[in-house]
């Protein structure tokens, strides 16, 4: 039961990010890493699926807005192209050295996950 404002608001976060993951139609263990959980902790995604709040570590708290700013970024970015607002985390990207937005999240953890996020920032800035 949730009894708590705070517990709502991790709870639609949790709603938030696994949504924004599904329309990435990312593998389970990249959703995983994502979000700062071990690969072998497939039943978290179903937690927050069911609508169990977001931990309240800092890290894995932290992530979430870090892929919801990044979805913001892409929105701006890709207003009437779906393919390219979904579709961009997994293309491959000259600025990250050929790699994808999540090979780099993946390979560089928390700081990849920032670089990815200031990258699309600055992007959103030229607009």
């Amino acid at each position: 039961m949730i009894n708590s404002k705070t517990e709502i608001d991790r709870s639609a976060l949790a709603k938030m990010v696994i949504q924004l993951l599904d329309h990435w139609n990312l593998p389970t263990e990249d959703q995983l890493t994502l979000l700062g959980l071990p690969p072998t902790n497939k039943s978290a995604l179903n937690r927050y699926r069911q609508g169990e709040p977001i931990g309240v570590e800092v890290d894995q708290y932290a992530r979430v807005g870090h892929l919801l700013t990044i979805h913001k970024s892409l929105r701006i970015l890709f207003p009437n192209n779906k393919a390219d607002l979904y579709g961009w985390i997994k293309s491959k990207n000259k600025t990250f050295e050929n790699l994808t937005p999540v090979e780099i999240i993946k390979e560089f953890g928390f700081t990849g996950l920032l670089m990815v996020r200031s990258y699309l920032e600055l992007k959103v800035g030229k607009i």
